[in-house]
């Protein structure tokens, strides 16, 4: 019998909570029959939930919490207020402990990044955690990393970035060596901000063996997937990653209205339906719902806090993938080799001369 996969639930999170994670759960569940869920909520509120899908009840353990953090809490009152009692909490305590193997929540991204940081600690060598996502490109796939939980970055925490995310590449998409690229406003190595030129100098100085350096990339090359990891600080990141969510529906809600203004359009949408079901699919931010934490001694996943049921099993997906492809191995290999070459002395080097 095949290992199973125990993945830990704050059955709180989210705008929807219990009412979108259970059912995600099942839909995840009938995909991955292997997981075992252990699920941390309300009893008087998952419960009767929990008791419509029998088949999540039947694979999961329940462990009741009179705590959930608010979706408006800031991160230190989340910490200070009953953080041991609380759903969030307990789910990273549970990837802590090893009784799950990764955390997924909806909840506050401000409180999980600050409860996982402080629960699970950073890794060796590593400063602070970067949360990355999937970004659907017209080649597949990228990932972009930081995209919110650093604002600000120096060079040496752009190249710890860079690592993460091409661990993150080679576990997900089983690329021996991705390409990697650095966020700036233009190509040319004479633009952007000093941190960023300093990291891709040193990238190139002194090649990273897990990755291929590529250069800077600008905005208009992440669609395009330009490479297969694109690097940046979290400010940049975040607004980069809105945009791009706030366009796809731009584009959805511009499509709909076109279609449906004359009689002619209605016709034309019927003859091209099935080539719009493919656009629409491909757009589906529910498809990649999912931020992965990296750098934490532990997998924890953030689904968007509004996505329905899909998009939450699609962050399950995510953790499954996460586990089952030996992420934080991969990761802890990576900063060894990379701590036993030359670019890490290199950029301790020039923060010195700066």
């Amino acid at each position: 019998m095949a290992k199973t996969i125990p993945i830990s639930l704050d059955a709180m999170g989210g705008d929807h909570g219990p009412e979108v994670v259970i059912p995600g759960a099942e839909v995840a569940l009938v995909r991955h029959p292997d997981i075992r869920f252990l699920i941390y909520g309300n009893e008087k509120v998952v419960l009767p939930i929990l008791d419509r899908y029998p088949r999540v009840k039947e694979a999961s353990t329940f462990h009741h919490c009179d705590v959930s953090v608010a979706m408006d809490a800031k991160p230190s009152q989340a910490l200070r207020q009953g953080r041991w009692r609380s759903s969030m909490w307990r789910a990273i305590e549970a990837v802590k402990t090893e009784e799950a193997a990764v955390a997924v929540s909806a909840g506050n991204t401000g409180a999980l990044m600050a409860m996982s940081k402080f629960c699970l600690r950073t890794m060796a060598n590593i400063e602070r955690p970067a949360i990355a996502a999937i970004w659907p490109t017209t080649r597949g796939e990228s990932i972009v990393l930081d995209v919110g939980a650093t604002i600000g970055a120096d060079a040496q925490q752009l190249i710890d970035f860079a690592i993460l995310g091409g661990a993150m590449a080679r576990a997900l998409f089983s690329i021996e060596k991705p390409t990697v690229g650095l966020l700036n406003i233009g190509v040319e190595e004479v633009k952007g901000l000093e941190e960023v030129r300093t990291a891709g100098r040193l990238m190139r100085e002194v090649p990273l063996s897990s990755l291929t350096y590529s250069g800077f990339v600008e905005g208009d090359d992440i669609g395009q997937g330009a490479v297969d990891v694109v690097v940046t600080e979290g400010f940049a990141g975040n607004i980069a990653l809105k945009t791009a969510e706030g366009t796809a529906k731009q584009i959805g809600g511009y499509l709909r209205a076109a279609m449906s203004r004359t009689l002619m359009s209605k016709i034309g949408y019927f003859f091209a339906k099935s080539a719009f079901d493919r656009l629409r699919e491909k757009m589906d931010p529910r498809k990649v719902n999912g931020g992965v934490f990296l750098g934490l001694n532990g997998i924890v996943i953030k689904s968007h806090g509004g996505t329905d049921a899909e998009g939450y099993a699609a962050a399950i997906d995510l953790a499954y993938d996460m586990v089952r492809n030996e992420l934080t191995q991969k990761i802890a290999h990576d900063l060894v080799h990379y701590h036993r070459g030359g670019i890490a002395r290199a950029a301790k080097n020039s923060e010195g001369d700066q």
